[in-house]
């Protein structure tokens, strides 16, 4: 199949089908005999792996360390979970990050009137920094600079 149906079936992008074999994700194709891209059921098929893997927010490094777990058919379930966990808690510590953000934008909205007037306690708060109220919000805002 050519790179438009394979990429159809899996749920992705052509492009994003490229890129994940120019990044060695994805095997390159097989070629036609016209020189296009070719493409089985099995390379569908790691292609949707793929996808799920992302939708479930796996960086790409992971995402090549789960796949070479899923063709090793020797590897231990240990290895996997292990992986997933990691995983977990990664997503659990941007959770608590988020929540923090979320609360401080909702802190500064509420002492905002939105009104006409110029005073504004949202610009205020951002100039002074009062609104890093939380260990977590600090914690967030000095890993994203």
């Amino acid at each position: 199949m050519n790179i438009g149906e394979a990429a159809q079936r899996a749920g992705v992008t052509a492009k994003r089908l490229r890129h994940y074999e120019a990044i060695g994700l994805m095997p390159k194709a097989a070629r036609s005999h016209g020189n296009y891209r070719a493409y089985s059921e099995s390379d569908v098929h790691t292609l949707r792996f793929i996808q799920h893997a992302r939708l479930l927010g796996f960086a790409i490094e992971d995402i090549r360390a789960l796949l070479g777990l899923w063709r090793d058919k020797r590897r231990t379930s240990r290895e996997v979970k292990r992986l997933v966990e990691r995983h977990g808690a990664e997503l659990r510590e941007r959770m608590a990050e988020l929540e923090a953000m979320l609360g401080a934008l909702e802190h500064l909205a509420r002492h905002c009137h939105g009104d006409d007037r110029p005073d504004c306690p949202i610009l205020e708060g951002l100039a002074d920094g009062k609104h890093r109220n939380s260990s977590t919000f600090r914690r967030s805002a000095k890993n994203r600079l």
